[in-house]
């Protein structure tokens, strides 16, 4: 009987000491938070956030559904803090200072561009029935579903060369881009998949002497 109580005893003993060690560890470190979001201010769910020192990986957090993380028990020091998504170019916050019981708050700093090796890009020209450019027609871009719905994506009026451009992510669908000037239209549909670029050219019926 005597014995087991001092097993117990034992037992109890390390647990209090090693729960008073870790809560010494916690309280000597530190923490970094923030957003990782786009140009537009919108947060990039699932974004991979990596503290880095002396070229090592120290920790790493994972963005929630807004683009919020906290990334905890750091030491005291200066940090690199690289961050990446999927589909985006990668970013890097240098010389993050990390101290005991605090928490750095990096706000909404932590901005990735869309990386344009993963995107669909269609680019085109409008031109007259005689072959010349048409500055200032308008573009109209939709995509067609499978069951024959159509969603419209974006518009825009071609440059002063006759040429737009239009960028999705990329993935499998059918696109029908429309090309109006002066009331004559004209309309192409492509097929898109991988990330690449798509060409096309929309001739209108309409001489360059109608202007």
């Amino acid at each position: 009987m005597h014995i087991k109580f001092l097993k117990r005893l034992s037992v109890a003993l390390f647990l209090a000491i090693f729960g008073l060690a870790g809560a010494s560890v916690a309280q000597d470190t530190g923490g970094i938070k923030g957003k990782v979001r786009t140009p537009a201010g919108a947060g990039i769910p699932q974004a991979s956030i990596t503290a880095r020192q002396n070229g090592n990986n120290v920790a790493t957090a994972s963005a929630d559904s807004s683009g919020n993380f906290l990334m905890t028990g750091l030491k005291a020091g200066r940090y690199n803090v690289v961050f990446d998504a999927k589909g985006f170019s990668s970013g890097v916050l240098y010389n993050i200072e990390v101290k005991k019981k605090k928490t750095v708050d990096l706000g909404d700093r932590l901005i990735l561009s869309t990386d344009q090796g993963t995107l669909v890009l269609v680019k085109g020209s409008v031109f007259f029935k005689e072959g010349t450019s048409i500055s200032g027609a308008k573009v109209e871009v939709e995509k067609i579903g499978a069951d024959g719905s159509v969603k419209k994506l974006g518009s825009d009026l071609t440059n002063v060369s006759g040429e737009f451009s239009f960028k999705q992510p990329e993935g499998p669908a059918k696109l029908r881009i429309r090309a109006s000037y002066k009331g004559v239209e004209g309309v192409k549909e492509i097929e898109v998949d991988a990330a690449a670029i798509y060409r096309l050219a929309i001739t209108l019926d309409i001489s360059r002497s109608d202007k």
